[in-house]
C-alpha cells in the first residue's frame, strides 16, 4: 500500500490523502467519533465529538439534520486538529469531508454551510462555557455568538456511540420520507 493509510476499527483501510467514498462507513464514524474527545482533550471531563454531533444536528433544521451529524466527521479518520484561525483550510480535512458528503449523498448550498456554521458556532460557545477551564479570554471566533441556554452534561463513550448511531438512523427516516413525498406528487403527472 501507497499512501497515508489508516485502519478503521471496521478493518477497512482508507487512504487519508485521497479517500474515496467508497472507503467511508457510518459504523466508523460512529465509533471513532465516541473515542475522540472533543477540543483534543482539553476539557474539564470527557466530552467526545460523537455527542457534540448529535448536540450539531439537533440544532438544525430536518433537511439539515444529516449534515449536522456528519459536519465533523473528517475528525473520525484525521483525529481533531486544533487550529488557530477558524478560516484556516486545512487540504486533508477538505478532501475527506468532500468523500463523507459524496458517500451520503450531502448536496449542501452556501446557505446550508452557513446556517451548519452557525449552528457549529453556538455549540462552540455552549461547550467553551460548559466544559472548558473558566477564564476571561475572548474567542474571536465567538464574538458576538450566545450560547445556548441549556447545560451541557457529558454522556459516556457508550451512550454518544448509541446516540450518534440512532440520531443516524432518525435522520435517514426522515431523508428517506422526505425523498418519497418529494417524488409523489411528479408520479402521479
Amino acid at each position: 500500500m501507497r499512501g497515508a493509510f489508516i485502519q478503521t476499527v471496521s478493518g477497512r483501510y482508507l487512504n487519508v490523502l485521497d479517500p474515496q467514498p467508497d472507503d467511508i462507513d457510518i459504523a466508523d464514524i460512529a465509533h471513532h467519533l465516541a473515542h475522540v474527545c472533543r477540543f483534543g482533550g482539553a476539557c474539564r471531563q470527557y466530552y467526545s465529538e460523537a455527542e457534540h454531533a448529535m448536540r450539531m444536528a439537533q440544532l438544525l433544521p430536518p433537511r439539515l439534520q444529516l449534515a449536522g451529524l456528519l459536519y465533523g466527521a473528517a475528525k473520525a479518520y484525521a483525529g481533531e486538529v486544533v487550529r488557530a484561525d477558524a478560516q484556516e483550510a486545512l487540504p486533508l480535512q477538505h478532501r475527506l469531508t468532500a468523500a463523507v458528503e459524496a458517500r451520503f449523498g450531502l448536496h449542501l448550498s452556501g446557505d446550508d454551510r452557513a446556517e451548519l456554521a452557525m449552528a457549529d458556532a453556538r455549540l462552540l460557545a455552549t461547550e467553551r462555557r460548559d466544559l472548558m477551564p473558566p477564564d476571561n479570554i475572548e474567542w474571536p471566533i465567538l464574538t458576538g455568538v450566545q450560547p445556548l441556554p441549556e447545560r451541557i452534561w457529558p454522556m459516556t463513550i457508550s451512550q454518544a456511540l448509541a446516540g450518534f448511531c440512532s440520531m443516524y438512523e432518525q435522520c435517514r427516516t426522515w431523508s428517506s420520507a422526505s425523498a418519497q413525498i418529494q417524488v409523489r406528487p411528479s408520479a402521479r403527472r
